[in-house]
C-alpha cells in the first residue's frame, strides 16, 4: 500500500459544489467527502453553515430554515464561484417541498447558481425509478415523523412503514449508532415498500446502505448520499460509485426489476 499525500487537483480543473449545512451537524461533511472520493479529481465540495440546534415543529425551530438565512449562506458560497448550491438538510420534509422550492428559486435569483436540496433530490431519485410506496426510517420524534409522511404524501408518495428514534437535539443525531440505524431501516421496511428512505443528514447511514440493500433486496435512498447524487447530475457528471449503493450505481437493487427512466 502506498503512503504519503494524495495527488492534488488544481481548483481551476475541478467543478465545485457548495453545501449549506446545519451548524450542529457533524456527519454530512465527512460522509460527503467519503462518497465523493471517487470523483475528487473532478469535483470539490465546499461548506457553510446556518444555525440549527433542534428539530421540532415549534416555530422557533421551523423558522431556523428561513429564506433570509439560506440566502446569506448561499452568498458566501457564491464568493467561491461554486457551480451548484445544495441545502444539505431535510427541513423540506416537515416545512414542505414548496418551502424548499422557494429557497432554491431565491438562491438562483440572487446568485445565478442552480440550487437544490436533500428533500427535492430524494423526490427526484424516487421518481427516476417510478416508485410511489416507501418505508421511512428517521431519528426524529413522532410528530416530526408524522409531518414528513404528510408532506411526502402531498408529492404523491405513500409511506407503508415508519420507524423513528425520538431524537430532537440535532447534535445528538450524530450519536445514533450503526445498530440503531440498521434497526430503524429493518423496522420501517414492509413487503410492499418499493424503497426505504433514510431522511436526515445528521444521522450516519450512507455507509450502511450497501449492506442493508443486500439484506432487504430493495433500494435505500439516504439523505446525504442523494445530495451527492443530485449535485453530480447538476454538473453533468454521471460517474457510477457502486460501493455506495444502488443509487450511486445508477440502477436499483430490488427483487422486482423495473426499467430506469
Amino acid at each position: 500500500m502506498e503512503n504519503g499525500p494524495r495527488t492534488y487537483t488544481a481548483a481551476g480543473d475541478r467543478r465545485k459544489v457548495g453545501h449549506i449545512t446545519p451548524s450542529s451537524n457533524t456527519v454530512l461533511e465527512p460522509l460527503t467527502a467519503c462518497i465523493a472520493a471517487g470523483v475528487e479529481d473532478r469535483v470539490s465540495h465546499h461548506f457553510t453553515r446556518i444555525k440549527v440546534e433542534a428539530i421540532t415543529l415549534d416555530e422557533r425551530h421551523t423558522g431556523q430554515f428561513s429564506a433570509e438565512k439560506m440566502l446569506a449562506a448561499a452568498e458566501l458560497l457564491a464568493d467561491a464561484h461554486v457551480d451548484a448550491i445544495m441545502w444539505n438538510g431535510t427541513s423540506g420534509g416537515w416545512n414542505g417541498a414548496d418551502a424548499d422550492r422557494a429557497i432554491c428559486a431565491a438562491i438562483e435569483q440572487r446568485t445565478g447558481i442552480p440550487a437544490s436540496t436533500s428533500t427535492l433530490a430524494q423526490f427526484d431519485a424516487i421518481r427516476a425509478w417510478s416508485m410511489t410506496r416507501y418505508a421511512l426510517a428517521v431519528p426524529y420524534t413522532d410528530d416530526v415523523t408524522a409531518r414528513i409522511v404528510e408532506q411526502y404524501a402531498h408529492e404523491g408518495f405513500e409511506a407503508v412503514g415508519v420507524a423513528n428514534a425520538s431524537v430532537s437535539t440535532n447534535r445528538e443525531m450524530a450519536h445514533v449508532s450503526p445498530d440503531t440505524v440498521r434497526r430503524l431501516v429493518r423496522d420501517a421496511d414492509r413487503p410492499d415498500a418499493e424503497c426505504v428512505l433514510v431522511v436526515c443528514t445528521g444521522m450516519a447511514a450512507a455507509h450502511l446502505v450497501p449492506e442493508l440493500e443486500a439484506e432487504l433486496g430493495k433500494p435505500i435512498i439516504d439523505s446525504v448520499t442523494v445530495v451527492v447524487w443530485k449535485a453530480l447530475r447538476m454538473l453533468g457528471i454521471t460517474t457510477e460509485l457502486p460501493e455506495w449503493g444502488s443509487l450511486m450505481a445508477g440502477s436499483p437493487t430490488r427483487t422486482t426489476e423495473r426499467t430506469l427512466r
